[in-house]
């Protein structure tokens, strides 16, 4: 069957190589997964890493947003049970309830509102909580700034609350059709873009400050300017799933369009030969190994930037088949993924970071893996 099958692709002048390719993407991403949901058997036990914490906690959040990547290009029921499996045990609700107003909090419900549609219910009813938190939040100033005023769009204060938060925004803003989500997303991106920290967007670089602790002059030790691969990786991620519930002719689209542009550039000077962004996207000599989180998600973007024709295939399209070499070589054959840096805010975070060092959480890091695995996979398709 599978001779005919190439056969016949051959016949139609597709390429043989591509769908190969293709069948080896699928498949790393597939045994990762299949690891992850054999040693997490049952997706409402909490995590225990110093202490208990409840399965709806960011990370494995991050994990259920590549599930559902992976869903996208690999339709399997037992992926759906499984998350909808998650989301039932926590009443669809952000982690800590409704009146919070933390973006890692929120996190879980970017798949929350994806398994809508498997409810078959109305949003009103499934999603009740979820919108309840937002408008909570909407009203509610950040009292906790240092050295500011309270804001009131103050609340993401590390760049990786615009991937945890963000994208939720834009989501329930498209599925209620109410343009003051997509408005209050906008001030509290652009609060943390222009003004947390004296801004954490440097535009000369296209790179991200982590958070206000982490502006200039900070630097590593050789004297470069240190900015984290994972927190721009987040961010890079962020824009593609805003994005993603946005038009294209949107005053918000283009504005985060020509971030995400200004990123690429940023970032595409950051690879490295062999296809990995290193921790300290800037530091070789500081930090000279390779990190998987950051590599996926940034391969994450930039596939997604060449299908849509935001990115020119020729400049980006090797930094994402050098990106996927280097994604493949950190699979373990029973589906471990290495050189995954555990959670921090920071390069130095959870060093040493090796090919079979055991991060404090695995599942954010299988997340950003089937996120980076499952958009290149459709960038291959003939």
């Amino acid at each position: 069957m599978k001779k005919l099958l190439i056969a016949l692709m051959a016949c139609c002048g597709l390429s043989t190589a591509t769908f190969a390719q293709q069948a080896d993407v699928l498949k790393a991403a597939q045994c990762t997964n299949d690891y992850f949901m054999q040693k997490y058997a049952d997706p409402t036990i909490p995590t225990n890493v110093k202490k208990v914490r409840p399965s709806s906690l960011w990370t494995r959040a991050v994990y259920y947003e590549g599930l559902m990547a992976l869903n996208a290009i690999d339709p399997q029921q037992r992926y759906i049970n499984y998350a909808m499996q998650w989301a039932n045990f926590h009443k669809w609700t952000p982690r800590n309830g409704v009146n919070t107003c933390d973006a890692d909090d929120q996190c879980c419900a970017q798949t929350y509102i994806e398994l809508l549609p498997y409810t078959k219910k109305d949003y009103k009813t499934v999603l009740g909580n979820v919108i309840a938190n937002l408008d909570h939040q909407m009203i509610t100033p950040n009292n906790k700034i240092k050295g500011s005023q309270p804001s009131l769009y103050g609340w993401w204060t590390w760049i990786d609350a615009i991937q945890m938060a963000m994208p939720v925004y834009m989501k329930v803003a498209k599925l209620t059709g109410e343009q003051k989500y997509r408005d209050h997303a906008m001030k509290m991106y652009r609060w943390s873009r222009n003004e947390c920290g004296g801004g954490l967007l440097n535009t000369k670089e296209g790179l991200w400050w982590r958070d206000a602790d982490f502006v200039p002059p900070y630097k590593e030790k050789d004297g470069l300017n240190c900015y984290w691969s994972r927190g721009n990786g987040w961010v890079y991620a962020a824009l593609v799933r805003c994005m993603n519930e946005l038009s294209p002719k949107s005053k918000e689209y283009k504005e985060l369009k020509k971030d995400f542009l200004l990123m690429s550039k940023g970032l595409l000077g950051c690879q490295h030969d062999d296809g990995f962004w290193h921790v300290s996207l800037m530091s070789d000599a500081v930090y000279p190994d390779p990190e998987m989180t950051g590599t996926a998600l940034f391969l994450y973007g930039m596939a997604w930037g060449i299908q849509q024709g935001i990115l020119k295939d020729k400049e980006y399209r090797p930094a994402c088949d050098k990106a996927w070499k280097a994604l493949h070589s950190c699979l373990h054959k029973d589906g471990f993924l290495g050189w995954n840096q555990g959670t921090g805010k920071d390069p130095s975070a959870g060093q040493p970071v090796t090919f079979t060092s055991m991060p404090d959480f695995e599942d954010y890091g299988t997340g950003c893996y089937l996120l980076g695995l499952s958009e290149y996979y459709k960038l291959l398709k003939p």
